[in-house]
């Protein structure tokens, strides 16, 4: 589908006025819904994404009951390099990982180039999606040093020691390794826009356990190439760039260019924009943990974020992390409703 110029997911990424405050949750699609329990099997997630009518259904499920303003594919980060055959997958329970993980430049020879005709059953699904959606299609991709701590920690880490002793100790090393998940980010996003996706999400879900030298010593100018090369080869296209308990990052991930600041729950809208400028467009920030808690205080919770953003044009409600799997799907139905009614005057 092609959007309206007035679609208010696209009018808020670009800072203009929309009919309503648009809405979409990440992990809008996935084990918070019966209907994707239902029908959804056994085996990885990365095998139900391989099946393009499947994975376009879990995509459609969330709009249909939701009544979000934008789908965002049904994937994962770790598609690409599973895609060429690094050697990954996602172990229910933890997530991804990697039984040789990336740790010698030799492991590097296993991380080739992302080529289209590897994730063929990615475009098919969204060649199925934008016949049938009525609201924008997100494009994703996990950012570079985000999928970079999968394959060289092996699993989820709460330290990143490996991920950061090759930074310190091989910058060569650790560059290349950064340089060729670039090429896997961009040729992965710039697929599904090309066959019809309108805006772009990039991960970057652990960029908080940096530093702010090492980001913009390590990180930043890897990840302004993503979104350089995107611009480039869709000019127009709005990014969102997103990590958790990125406060004291906020700066150095905004200065990457072209990008909708997505902002955990932990920072406030006003004082984002009192740090990136007045006009930044930001997405969030409403606390996972508080839709669980119950409609009630789902809905202040809520009425807390829309207060902060002060009726600013360039405002995209989200969570300030993904849906939680025993997250109540009745709730986020209240909670779009009450958004898109513009909350308690």
């Amino acid at each position: 589908m092609t959007s309206l110029p007035s679609d208010p997911f696209l009018a808020a990424a670009r800072g203009e006025v929309g009919a309503h405050t648009p809405v979409w949750f990440m992990r809008q699609a996935g084990r918070s819904l019966p209907e994707y329990r239902k029908i959804r099997g056994e085996g990885s997630i990365l095998e139900a994404i391989k099946q393009p009518e499947l994975a376009a259904e879990f995509t459609l499920q969330p709009v249909r009951r939701y009544g979000v303003d934008a789908a965002v594919l049904y994937s994962d980060i770790v598609v690409p390099p599973h895609a060429v055959g690094f050697g990954i997958d996602v172990a229910p329970g933890t997530g991804p990982v990697a039984a040789s993980p990336l740790r010698t430049r030799d492991d590097l020879a296993r991380l080739r180039s992302l080529e289209d005709s590897d994730i063929f059953y990615v475009t098919d699904t969204v060649d199925i999606l934008v016949k049938e959606l009525t609201v924008p299609l997100l494009a994703f991709a996990g950012a570079p040093f985000t999928v970079a701590s999968y394959l060289i920690e092996g699993r989820p880490s709460r330290t990143y020691q490996n991920t950061k002793r090759i930074m310190h100790e091989d910058s060569q090393l650790w560059n290349d390794i950064m340089s060729r998940l670039v090429q896997h980010s961009v040729a992965f996003i710039s697929a599904q826009l090309s066959h019809g996706a309108e805006a772009f999400q990039v991960f970057d879900s652990w960029a908080g356990a940096l530093s702010r030298d090492d980001y913009d010593t390590f990180v930043r100018p890897h990840t302004t190439e993503v979104f350089a090369q995107i611009a480039q080869r869709h000019p127009g296209v709005r990014g969102i760039h997103f990590g958790i308990g990125c406060d004291h990052l906020l700066e150095s991930m905004n200065s990457v260019g072209n990008s909708v600041i997505g902002l955990d729950w932990r920072t406030r809208i006003r004082d984002a924009r009192a740090r990136l400028g007045k006009d930044t467009v930001v997405q969030g920030n409403l606390d996972p943990a508080l839709v669980l808690a119950g409609t009630d205080i789902a809905l202040r919770g809520a009425q807390e974020v829309l207060n902060d953003n002060n009726a600013h044009p360039g405002h995209i409600f989200n969570l300030g992390h993904g849906v939680q799997p025993d997250t109540n799907p009745d709730v986020l139905k209240a909670v779009v409703d009450f958004v898109h009614s513009g909350g308690r005057s």
